[in-house]
């Protein structure tokens, strides 16, 4: 009976996620943080195959020297740059990759502009302390939002934004710029001007070499000081170091992220943790039941697909 093992499940959701516990012909664990669980050596020795919880765990010679019997690496979503794909190959590991949903990400960009420029958790905070009307927040409507990447993701936030009134400006790929101007949205005459005349952006973009640190420190101190960066994509978007200087400098004013250059974040010190001007969340972007479904149904399917001798849907052969 093949091992399925699901590593880096830190909620240890999927041991109820029906749909990978309905074959009796596969035994399915999940384990925790890798650096945490002690059953990981154990389970990852055994296991036939994997499936990865997004781009969470690094498929790396450190990681597969831990599993001698892998055959299948199963990725929910699209891979990313955490698999290493030649190595793979090179030790006779198929990878495949598979369907997500835009909703629970976009979802979660809109709750966190909303957040911050309300100032809604302070507020909250505060009045569990004692206090009452402590801050003074602000509302969407007439503002303009940036949007960085137009993809699935950056298409309904967009909506999002329409439906309470703000105005919506696209920059990206020449493809992005090109949907947006036939959508009716605002593409600027420049990418500084994007910046500048933004109220809110949010970052869209897939992490790929072409996108791995395209948000400058020049951008980010073009934006108002009354301005949000959201981030609910991943850090490497953004150049290493040039939010946190930006931040110092006042422009943007606020932050709001649910993504890290390294996670999961333990230290409850963390230098962006105790910003004032920055809100965080625990990378929940897709962390819902709903998209936990959809993305471990697929991923699932295709163990079954290859282990049943179809291995078509193979990406590094």
């Amino acid at each position: 009976m093949p091992l399925v093992v699901i590593p880096d499940d830190y909620q240890h959701a999927t041991k109820h996620i029906q749909a990978l516990h309905q074959n009796s012909d596969f035994e399915v664990v999940c384990l925790g943080a890798l650096d945490r669980d002690p059953n990981a050596e154990a389970l990852l020795s055994r296991a036939d195959a994997l499936i990865l919880i997004r781009e969470r765990t690094l498929i790396d010679e450190a990681f597969l020297s831990k599993t001698p019997n892998l055959k299948l690496i199963s990725q929910t979503g699209k891979v990313a740059y955490n698999i290493d794909l030649e190595l793979c190959q090179q030790r006779g590991i198929a990878v495949v990759e598979g369907a997500g949903s835009p909703i629970a990400a976009a979802e979660l960009t809109w709750l966190l502009i909303q957040s911050a420029i309300r100032r809604f958790v302070p507020a909250v905070n505060r009045l569990k302390q004692g206090h009452w009307q402590t801050e003074f927040g602000d509302t969407v409507a007439g503002k303009t939002l940036g949007i960085v990447g137009y993809g699935k993701i950056g298409q309904l936030v967009a909506k999002y934004a329409q439906a309470f009134d703000m105005k919506v400006q696209i920059w990206g790929s020449p493809r992005a710029q090109n949907q947006a101007r036939q959508e009716r949205l605002i593409v600027p005459a420049s990418r500084e001007a994007f910046f500048r005349t933004s109220d809110v952006i949010t970052l869209h973009q897939r992490l790929v070499p072409e996108t791995l640190g395209g948000i400058t420190f020049a951008d980010l101190t073009s934006m108002k000081s009354t301005a949000l960066l959201v981030n609910t994509a991943r850090s490497g978007l953004i150049e290493t170091g040039a939010l946190e200087k930006a931040l110092d400098l006042g422009t943007p004013g606020f932050a709001a992220l649910d993504v890290f250059d390294i996670e999961p974040i333990w230290d409850t010190h963390h230098a962006l943790l105790k910003r004032d001007n920055v809100l965080c969340s625990p990378h929940i972007g897709y962390v819902t039941k709903s998209c936990y479904d959809i993305y471990f149904a697929s991923a699932f399917n295709n163990i079954e697909k290859y282990f049943s001798g179809d291995e078509s849907h193979v990406i590094n052969q």
